[in-house]
C-alpha cells in the first residue's frame, strides 16, 4: 500500500465523520421519525443502514461511471449539485406533509372529558379521544410507507466529498485504491450515522413528552422538513 493511498485512507475516514456530523439530515431524520413512530431499535438500525447505503451507494455509482468514461470532475459536480436540490426539496415536501398529517392525527385524537350521572344522584367523569381506532390504523400503516419514502430522498442526496476529493485521486493509484478508499468512506458515514442516531434516540426515550406526545408526528415532519431547509438554503 502507498504512502499516497494510505493519506487517502485517512482522508477518507476523516471527511467521511466531519461530513456526517455536520450534515444533520444525515440523523435528525431517523431520530425523529423513530421516536413519533415508536420504531424498535432493530428496525431503527435497519432503516439507517439502508438509507446510508442508498446515500453513499448513489455517489459510488456515479463515482464509477464518471471514472469509467473519463467524464470530468466539474460535470460530476453538476449532477451532484443537482441531485442536492432534488433530496433537499423532497425532504422539504415529505416534513411538511408529515406535519400537516401530524397535526390532523392530533386534532381528532385530542382527548376530552364526558360527565356521567347516575340515577342515585352520583356522577363521574372519564377522558377519552375519538377516533382511538383510526389512530391505531394510521400507526400501522405509516411504518411501511415513511422508510421507503426516506430511502428515496437519501438516494438523491449525494456524498459531496466522495468523487472530486477521495475516488478521482485514488484511480490516479489503481482501482483497488477507488474501492478501498470508498469501502472506508461509506463504512465510518454509517457507522457515524448508526452511533448519532442510536445515542441521539436512546436520549429522547427518557425525557417525557407529556401532553406533546400526541404531537409527535407534527413535531418530527417539522424538524425534517427543517432538515430540508438547511439543505436547501444554508447548504449543510
Amino acid at each position: 500500500m502507498t504512502h499516497e493511498l494510505l493519506v487517502l485512507l485517512f482522508a477518507a475516514a476523516s471527511i467521511a465523520f466531519i461530513h456526517t456530523i455536520l450534515g444533520p439530515d444525515h440523523y435528525l431524520p431517523f431520530i425523529v421519525m423513530s421516536r413519533a413512530g415508536k420504531w424498535s431499535h432493530v428496525k431503527t438500525i435497519w432503516i439507517t443502514i439502508l438509507c446510508g447505503i442508498g446515500h453513499v451507494g448513489s455517489s459510488v455509482v456515479l463515482g464509477l461511471v464518471g471514472i469509467a468514461f473519463g467524464v470530468a470532475v466539474m460535470q460530476l459536480q453538476w449532477v451532484e449539485s443537482f441531485r442536492g436540490n432534488i433530496a433537499g426539496w423532497g425532504l422539504i415536501a415529505f416534513g411538511v406533509t408529515y406535519f400537516a398529517w401530524g397535526v390532523r392525527n392530533a386534532i381528532r385524537n385530542a382527548p376530552h372529558h364526558h360527565l356521567h350521572v347516575h340515577s342515585d344522584g352520583t356522577f363521574h367523569t372519564h377522558g377519552h379521544a375519538h377516533h382511538e381506532e383510526h389512530v391505531h390504523v394510521h400507526h400501522a400503516e405509516q411504518p411501511s410507507m415513511t422508510p421507503w419514502i426516506l430511502f428515496t430522498v437519501f438516494v438523491f442526496g449525494p456524498c459531496e466529498p466522495l468523487i472530486p476529493i477521495l475516488m478521482y485521486p485514488a484511480a490516479r493509484n489503481n482501482y483497488w485504491g477507488v474501492v478501498i478508499v470508498t469501502v472506508v468512506f461509506g463504512v465510518i458515514t454509517i457507522a457515524t450515522m448508526l452511533a448519532v442516531v442510536m445515542a441521539s434516540s436512546f436520549g429522547l426515550s427518557l425525557l417525557p413528552m407529556g401532553k406533546l406526545e400526541r404531537y409527535s408526528h407534527a413535531l418530527a415532519g417539522l424538524t425534517i422538513a427543517l432538515c430540508g431547509g438547511a439543505i436547501q438554503f444554508l447548504g449543510l
